[in-house]
């Protein structure tokens, strides 16, 4: 069987850390990317579709990765957006009914090298105390000098602009066109689940190019503007930065996810930071400061937005918060109808607790229409 052959592999750290395991199949690979973890059950297919872990190596903090195969109903974008995969076990052979494919035909098709038999365990444990770096996945374990020279040649997450490599190059549109709601969507990464959420809620969509201007995006006659999650830091996204300051002056309805939260934040003067460890899983706590109310989330960023900077602002407001570390999860702008969240209401893989916010974003349209 398959699985029976597979080769020595080695994760090799930005600080010369060395991790050991077994390729994913009878194959030779070699993979860069920021390290990461995710700690979902659940997920994977979307995990590794999803734009806003472009150049990340992730590793999966559940010990069973494969065991219910892929399906293309699980895709958030067109492929594999993650750099390489780190797994405990992995599953050669799936059980659910409507899966299409096994993980392994699902990576080959993407060509995506993954190790596995890693103590994922130590890994995770060491990067949460060490932080987040560059690493590299290899087969070609007898060449360790030779990879590490490789390795410190693999730009800093810090500072990299990312959107440009995931982002359409073309506008397209999602949903109805009959629908009585427009929205002009800035793709800096954008999922799938994010335009259904919309789209089952009566908005046609439109998706542009992430360096689209909002003169541009404005000649679409949209009822409402969104910018969605994506990939690198979100400093370097003028353009996306410029397009969230023209829609705030010309207070038209404003949704921003993700990276989105994070532009829509740099357009106000908050800064944003790197992140010791981001957040990334499907059971993060957040509490709703308007409501009171908690919400379990799913999460995937690796910067957030400065949290004095924020309190300090006079036309901002603190939404909500993250429970863990206090973090700012979510904004809105006074007297402007624009409001952000840090994590992922269209959750998949993920709780469906903020789900909320796609109604309340439709309803801020719906007023404006009025």
């Amino acid at each position: 069987m398959k699985y029976q052959s597979r080769r020595p592999a080695l994760i090799l750290l930005a600080d010369g850390t060395i991790f050991h395991g077994k390729s994913v199949g009878d194959v030779e690979g070699t993979s860069f990317g920021e390290v990461c973890f995710n700690t979902g059950m659940t997920g994977y297919q979307e995990i590794f579709t999803d734009p806003s872990y472009f150049g990340q190596l992730m590793v999966t903090t559940n010990a069973h990765i494969g065991n219910y195969g892929a399906t293309d109903e699980e895709t958030e974008s067109e492929g594999v957006k993650i750099s390489g995969l780190i797994c405990r076990n992995f599953s050669y052979t799936y059980s659910r009914k409507d899966a299409q494919e096994s993980l392994e035909e699902f990576l080959a098709t993407n060509n995506l090298f993954a190790i596995s038999e890693v103590d994922t365990r130590a890994l995770v444990s060491y990067i949460r105390d060490n932080g987040a770096m560059n690493a590299v996945i290899s087969t070609d374990v007898d060449n360790i000098d030779a990879l590490k020279e490789k390795l410190a040649e693999v730009p800093s997450m810090n500072g990299l602009e990312l959107a440009s490599k995931v982002s359409t190059k073309e506008p397209y549109y999602f949903g109805e066109e009959n629908s009585e709601i427009k929205i002009a969507a800035l793709d800096i990464g954008i999922k799938r689940n994010i335009l259904r959420n919309l789209s089952k809620r009566g908005a046609y969509i439109k998706v542009f190019p992430y360096n689209t201007s909002y003169k541009e995006m404005q000649e679409w006659n949209a009822d409402g503007y969104f910018l969605s999650n994506g990939p690198g830091d979100p400093e370097p996204l003028d353009s996306a930065i410029q397009v969230a300051k023209d829609i705030i002056a010309d207070d038209q309805p404003l949704f921003g996810i993700c990276l989105g939260h994070q532009v829509i934040a740099l357009a106000n003067g908050i800064s944003t930071y790197k992140m010791h460890n981001g957040h990334r899983g499907i059971n993060h706590p957040v509490k709703n400061l308007i409501t009171g109310k908690g919400e379990i989330t799913s999460q995937n960023h690796g910067f957030a937005i400065n949290r004095e900077e924020t309190e300090a602002n006079q036309n901002v407001e603190i939404t909500h918060v993250h429970l863990n570390d206090h973090t700012v999860a979510g904004i809105r702008i006074k007297d402007k109808n624009c409001f952000s969240v840090q994590y992922h209401p269209e959750a998949s893989p993920g709780p469906n607790d903020a789900t909320y916010l796609f109604d309340q974003f439709i309803e801020n349209i719906k007023k404006v229409k009025a």
